[in-house]
């Protein structure tokens, strides 16, 4: 079990419990019920590539707390509820979805949670976006497609990953646009393309356009690539954060690299045109 803050357990009286991987909408609905001495529980899963670890802290000031599946996923029902009456001796209050369930196999779920759990049980509805539910599953799946809109209106906000800058080719400084090379772990990957993006760099972001995909028309290795739409930046920082606004294309093999070059300058214009209108 940690925590991505320092708080007081024993004052916190109500907790959300969840995967939470993406903070999304409909885990806010939960995180809305909680009392002014409210804390999230944390389920780590292996799915966690929306907002992996420390990431979920950036998106809410309540206290976070992680456990491991791996390390609670055989404990009986009444032996998880004891785990969180001892970590929350002043536990009043429980949040949850309308699909929870926990304790060995999930055998337990929320008619369970009610009879084990003394206190009070708040079960949150589906959140929908029209008459689709806002799920994270939903979410990757829009990001695999590269319908990056759909994915930031469950989020809530413009999707984001972080990665570390790495030397590239060295053929965008010469022959095309200068970008920065990322190498990204953890966060799932949106779909093969070009699109519209902010860069953060040196906590400043700055409007971009970002492409992801393998280099057919040059080397052919996989890359994850940002340009700065009319700006020389420099840093010192290992990392950036790109924040993805809209897909403008599919990655695509040119003939020659002045088709490439042309293509990059018309991705180049439509970008800016997005951020100044």
């Amino acid at each position: 079990m940690k925590s991505c803050t320092t708080f007081a357990k024993n004052n916190i009286t109500s907790i959300a419990i969840g995967g939470f991987d993406g903070m999304h909408l409909g885990h806010q609905a939960l995180f809305d019920a909680l009392d002014t001495n409210g804390a999230i529980v944390v389920i780590q899963t292996p799915y966690e590539n929306l907002t992996p670890n420390k990431y979920r802290c950036a998106k809410t000031t309540i206290p976070l707390v992680f456990y491991p599946l791996d390390e609670i996923k055989h404990l009986k029902g009444e032996e998880f509820l004891d785990l969180l009456i001892e970590e929350f001796p002043k536990l009043k209050r429980i949040v949850v979805g309308f699909d929870f369930c926990f304790g060995a196999n999930r055998r337990y779920c929320i008619k369970e949670l009610k009879e084990l759990f003394l206190g009070e049980v708040v079960v949150i509805d589906e959140i929908k976006n029209n008459t689709i539910g806002i799920h994270s599953r939903t979410i990757r799946q829009y990001l695999q497609e590269g319908q990056i809109q759909k994915a930031n209106k469950f989020l809530g906000y413009n999707y984001e990953i972080e990665g570390l800058i790495i030397k590239g080719q060295g053929l965008g400084q010469k022959q095309f646009v200068p970008t920065f090379n990322v190498e990204v772990n953890q966060f799932l990957i949106p779909a093969h393309g070009i699109y519209i993006t902010k860069t953060k760099i040196d906590n400043i972001y700055y409007p971009s356009v970002s492409f992801i995909g393998h280099r057919v028309t040059t080397d052919g290795n996989f890359a994850i690539e940002t340009h700065i739409l009319d700006k020389k930046i420099s840093t010192n920082n290992h990392k950036l954060q790109i924040q993805f606004i809209q897909k403008l294309r599919d990655n695509k093999k040119f003939e020659d690299f002045s088709l490439l070059k042309q293509q990059i300058q018309k991705d180049i214009e439509n970008t800016k045109q997005y951020f100044s209108s």
